[in-house]
């Protein structure tokens, strides 16, 4: 059996499984974990994003959008070469990686047809179903049970060190030239962590809100994700955009409860949304007796 991800996340969630020895290329975007970057990669962004602001970005996404319908190019040859049996992908977000529609037409060609997996999740327990998806393609149905079994006993641990504490109110932004409200699972996992999440719908796509909206809403606490961003890259953005920050949150920046997340660990639908909901749930209720390497997730911002 040969697999071939075109996700960061499904890469990610191949190696919790303990399917990797299968696991014969990546994506251009695949960046975790370690062992797997030596692996082909098969797909490329329509521009580098290396050194542009979200702004930028968000521009570039929305030309791509309209001159080619992808913001990505899959490489056929690359794809014949590794002669992948499955293929995993997602429709979840056309922009944030290769999506399912761009792959069937790059097999359409191909002399071998592998099984397209489209990895489709919109909640945390929709991530979990896509972990049993993976392990049912690869006929190793036991291996997606016993993984989810582990990350919903570590969710449940979280869920009883924080079920009868306040609830502090969020306001988390996935984006923020313009700014963007947090969909899919993300409130959930703010929720989960013992928080109550003032902007973005559970289980419905990230929406583009006005800064007007955002101003004045005075969160307890202030939660910045940029997708695809890691610490260092959500610092930069968050100062470009300090002065709509401190009228949206003031009381949180002036009282030091403002941090930045690295969006691996909640913008990605794959195991590692256990680790940051343990690491919200650290940085929301600290005496609730929670332990998260939150220095490599979480990190002040004022």
């Amino acid at each position: 059996m040969r697999i071939a991800s075109l996700l960061s996340s499904a890469t990610e969630i191949v190696y919790e499984l303990g399917l990797q020895e299968h696991l014969v290329a990546i994506s251009h975007e695949c960046d975790w974990p370690p062992q797997a970057l030596h692996l082909p990669r098969l797909s490329r962004s329509r521009f580098d994003p290396a050194g542009l602001t979200s702004g930028e970005i968000d521009a570039e996404v929305r030309r791509c959008m309209v001159e080619y319908g992808s913001v990505y190019e899959i490489h056929t040859d690359a794809l014949r070469d590794v002669r992948p049996d499955i293929i995993l992908t997602q429709a979840v977000c056309e922009v944030c990686a290769v999506p399912t529609g761009s792959v069937h037409d790059a097999v359409a060609g191909l002399s071998f047809q592998p099984e397209v997996v489209s990895l489709d999740a919109h909640t945390v327990a929709g991530i979990f179903a896509t972990m049993r998806q993976v392990a049912d393609a690869a006929g190793q149905s036991a291996l997606g049970t016993a993984a989810v079994e582990r990350m919903t006993a570590r969710l449940d641990h979280v869920a009883e060190a924080v079920a009868h504490r306040p609830r502090p109110r969020v306001l988390a932004l996935e984006w923020l030239e313009p700014p963007f409200a947090p969909g899919h699972w993300i409130p959930e996992m703010v929720t989960m962590a013992g928080g109550d999440n003032l902007l973005g719908t559970a289980g419905a796509r990230s929406v583009e809100v006005p800064w007007e909206r955002v101003d004045g809403s005075d969160p307890d606490h202030l939660l910045l994700l940029p997708c695809g961003y890691d610490l260092a890259a959500a610092r930069a953005d968050a100062d470009r955009s300090r002065e709509r920050l401190y009228a949206a949150a003031p009381r949180a920046l002036r009282e030091g409860r403002a941090t930045l997340g690295h969006s691996a660990y909640f913008s990605r639908s794959g195991p590692r949304i256990v680790e940051g909901t343990e690491a919200l749930a650290a940085w929301l209720h600290p005496d609730a007796g929670l332990h998260a390497p939150r220095e490599l997730i979480l990190e002040p911002w004022s």
